[in-house]
């Protein structure tokens, strides 16, 4: 039989909290595995939906948990994870489209093609991490890869993972990071901006 209560406490760190039934009674454990759609984070005041279960210690524990709402919202997050992709998308194409013209040198696009891949694998891990309960990756790592040139990775792997995606405090960071990368990328395209990244090119290849 389902039962439904509200999430009355929640880690988002470690992905586990408690549920007070409605109809009363003590707390039950629920893990973020127990979410069967997990196209949202769960948030403290969220009414779930649940199986009575019991974890490997005998304890009572959350089942097949569902929030309330998520099918009919489930449509409308993926059209929005869509274009956040696809704005990491374009971006590509615009870097390769500005290398192709000869605008920009073909290692930026090597570069900003790296970068999130490796940004895209430090967001995979630490979201193993959280799940394991193991040592997380810093948000200012993936904060600073993100700077660095990472973030179309980064945009990728919050939507194609679910994570990092719904904390406000995290995301707001992270498009501070977008917009300043963004800055210095089309400072490239200004004759200064050329003149130095051309003899920083001269000087590496020398070096």
């Amino acid at each position: 039989m389902r039962t439904k209560g509200t999430l009355t406490s929640w880690n988002e760190e470690r992905g586990y909290g408690f549920i007070s039934p409605i109809s009363g009674g003590k707390q039950v454990f629920v893990h973020i595995k127990a979410f069967k759609n997990r196209s949202r984070r769960p948030e403290l005041g969220h009414i779930v939906t649940y199986n009575i279960s019991s974890d490997q210690q005998g304890r009572p524990c959350a089942a097949n948990a569902t929030l309330t709402g998520d099918k009919l919202r489930e449509q409308d997050k993926k059209k929005t994870g869509a274009a956040f992709i696809a704005i990491a998308v374009i971006f590509f194409g615009i870097v390769g489209a500005a290398v192709l013209v000869g605008k920009l040198p073909a290692i930026i696009l090597v570069f900003y093609l790296a970068l999130s891949l490796i940004t895209f694998g430090a967001y995979a891990l630490d979201k193993s991490a959280a799940q394991k309960g193991a040592w997380r990756t810093q948000e200012s790592t993936l904060h600073f890869l993100s700077l660095a040139g990472g973030w179309p990775g980064a945009l990728i792997a919050q939507q194609k993972l679910r994570h990092k995606s719904k904390k406000e405090s995290f995301r707001f960071v992270f498009w501070v990071t977008v917009a300043l990368n963004l800055s210095g990328f089309f400072w490239l395209f200004s004759a200064k901006g050329s003149e130095t990244l051309n003899f920083l090119l001269q000087n590496i290849q020398r070096g």
